[in-house]
C-alpha cells in the first residue's frame, strides 16, 4: 500500500488515516489496470476459451512473428545479441522461436533497460519490481494497454469463473506491510476502499491475534478471499480452533506460492467454500488459473509455454516467451519455477479450450536434490491431516541431510515426529539423514512469501 520510503511516515499515521492512504493509492492502481475497454477485453478473453488448439496456435502464431521481428530490430539487447551471432556464422532466423537462446533471470536483472523496445516512451510506462524471493528483484516497465489486458484475463478467469469479480467486496492476505510488524493491537489490517479491499496483514496470524480478523471479517463480509497458500493455511487453522461458523467466502484464490493438498483441504474445511489456484508474475510472460473443476489451466493469450529440462517425473523448467508487453518482450525466458505438464491429450470436464497444467512444482530452488541425482519437487503429502502439525519447512542442509522445521500442534509428540521422519525417507530414500527442529514460527521472507521447501543444494547449477 506504500512504498517502502514512506513505510516510517505511513506507520506513524492513525488508522484512518492509513485507510485514506491505502484508497488513494488503490484509486491509483485502480485507473492503471482498469479502463473503458475492460469489458470489452474481458468478454473476449472468456469468448476465446471456446476455441480449439488450431486456432490458438494460429492466434499465438501471428503475435509472435510480430513480437520476434519487432524485439529483433527494435530492442538493444536483442539486436546485439542476433548481430553478433551473425558475425560468428550463425544463419539461423529470429522468426523461429526455437532459434532463440533462453533468457537466464539473471541477465535480465543486470541490465533491464536493454530489454525496452527503442520507438517505446519510458515516461509513459509504469515502473515495476519482482518481488524478489530469490535476491535482488527485477526492475520491469509496463504500458497501459499491456496491463489493461493482463488485469482483463485475471477478472476474466480468476474472477468470473467463481461467480464474483473485481465490483465485489474482497478481502487479501498478502505481503505487504499494512501494519508494523511489531505492533500488538488491531488493526493488524487497512481498507482500500478505491478497490473494494481489506488487506489483512500476513504477518500477524498468530493464535492470541487470530479473533481480531475474525472480527473484522465477520464485520467487513467479504465476497471471496484473495492471498498467499500459506497465509490462508494459517487463518484456517485458526479459523478451526475458533471455530467460527459465521462468516463464508464464495471463492477462496490463492496465489504467489503454490497450493498443497494438505493446506487446501484445511481451508476448504474452515470456510466451507472452494479453493482454487492462481498463478501469474510480474513479468507478465504467463498466468494460469484453476476451473470449477479442479484443473489448472494455461492462458495462451498471455504468453507461449515450454518446458525444459524435464526429469524423470515430467516436470522440468518454465520457459515462456510472454505476447502481451511488446515493449518489454521477454522471449523464451526462464521464470524461475518448475512445473509439469499434463497428461497429452488431456481434456477437462468444464469444457475450455484452454490447455492444461499438471500443477506448480514450486522454484527451482525449491527442490530436493538426492544423492543418486533425482529432483523431488512436491513434499507435501507427507504433511497429511493426521499429523498434529501447524505449520512446516524442509530445508535441504546438505546432499545426504534434511531438516525438518515444525511448529507442532497440540498432539504432536515423539510417535509422530517418527512418523514424519519415515514419509520424508520413504520420498528421499535411506541414503538421506532426517533432523525434525520444533520452533515456535517459520519465518517469512521479506515479501511476506512463504517457502515449503528451501533446498541449498538445487540452485548450485553446474
Amino acid at each position: 500500500m506504500a512504498a517502502d520510503a514512506w513505510l516510517p511516515l505511513y506507520h506513524r499515521m492513525p488508522a484512518w488515516m492509513r485507510d485514506v492512504a491505502a484508497s488513494v493509492r488503490g484509486w491509483q492502481l485502480e485507473r492503471r489496470r482498469y479502463g473503458a475497454e475492460t469489458e470489452r477485453l474481458v468478454e473476449e478473453a472468456l469468448e476465446r476459451e471456446s476455441w480449439g488448439p488450431e486456432k490458438w496456435k494460429v492466434w499465438q502464431e501471428e503475435r509472435l512473428a510480430r513480437l520476434l521481428n519487432r524485439a529483433a530490430r527494435q530492442v538493444p539487447y536483442y539486436r546485439a545479441m542476433w548481430a553478433e551471432r551473425r558475425i560468428r556464422g550463425d544463419s539461423g532466423s529470429w522468426e523461429r522461436l526455437e532459434n532463440w537462446p533462453v533468457l537466464e533471470k539473471e541477465e535480465l536483472r543486470r541490465q533491464p533497460e536493454a530489454f525496452l523496445a527503442e520507438d517505446c516512451d519510458r515516461r509513459r510506462m509504469f515502473e515495476t519490481h519482482t518481488s524478489g524471493t530469490s535476491g535482488t528483484p527485477v526492475k520491469l516497465w509496463q504500458s497501459r494497454r499491456a496491463l489493461r489486458g493482463w488485469y482483463a484475463l485475471f477478472e476474466a478467469r480468476w474472477r468470473r469463473w467463481h461467480g464474483v469479480s473485481r465490483r465485489d467486496r474482497w478481502a487479501i492476505l498478502g505481503g505487504q506491510l499494512v501494519t508494523p510488524v511489531e505492533q500488538r493491537e488491531p488493526p493488524f489490517w487497512v481498507h482500500n476502499w478505491a478497490m473494494r479491499q481489506l488487506y489483512l496483514s500476513s504477518y500477524h496470524l498468530s493464535p492470541d491475534l487470530a479473533p481480531h480478523y475474525a472480527a473484522e471479517l465477520r464485520r467487513f463480509r467479504p465476497a471471496y478471499l484473495w492471498g498467499y497458500s500459506s497465509a490462508l493455511h494459517a487463518l484456517a487453522l485458526e479459523w478451526r480452533r475458533l471455530g467460527v461458523r459465521d462468516v463464508r467466502f464464495r471463492v477462496v484464490l490463492t496465489n504467489a506460492e503454490p497450493l498443497y493438498e494438505h493446506q487446501r483441504e484445511a481451508m476448504e474445511t474452515a470456510f466451507d467454500a472452494p479453493v482454487r489456484e492462481t498463478y501469474g508474475m510480474s513479468e507478465m510472460a504467463a498466468a494460469a488459473g484453476e476451473c470449477e473443476e479442479g484443473r489448472m489451466h494455461w492462458f495462451p493469450d498471455a504468453g507461449v509455454i515450454e518446458v525444459a529440462d524435464a526429469g524423470a517425473s515430467g516436470a522440468g523448467d518454465l520457459v515462456t516467451t510472454g505476447l502481451l508487453n511488446e515493449d518489454m518482450p521477454l522471449i523464451r525466458y526462464r521464470v524461475g519455477d518448475r512445473v509439469k505438464p499434463a497428461a497429452e491429450g488431456a481434456v477437462c470436464e468444464c469444457g475450455r479450450g484452454l490447455p492444461l497444467l499438471g500443477r506448480i512444482e514450486g522454484r527451482l530452488d525449491d527442490v530436493i536434490v538426492t544423492p543418486d541425482g533425482r529432483r523431488v519437487g512436491r513434499m507435501d503429502p507427507v504433511f497429511k491431516a493426521d499429523l498434529s502439525i501447524r505449520e512446516a519447512q524442509i530445508v535441504q542442509e546438505e546432499l545426504d541431510l534434511v531438516r525438518v522445521r515444525v511448529v507442532p500442534g497440540a498432539e504432536f509428540g515423539a510417535r509422530q515426529e517418527e512418523e514424519l521422519k519415515q514419509r520424508v525417507r520413504l520420498r528421499l530414500g535411506e541414503g538421506v539423514r532426517v533432523e525434525v527442529e520444533r520452533v515456535r514460527e517459520i519465518e517469512r521472507g521479506a515479501n511476506g512469501k512463504f517457502r515449503a521447501v528451501v533446498s541449498k543444494v538445487a540452485g548450485r547449477r553446474a
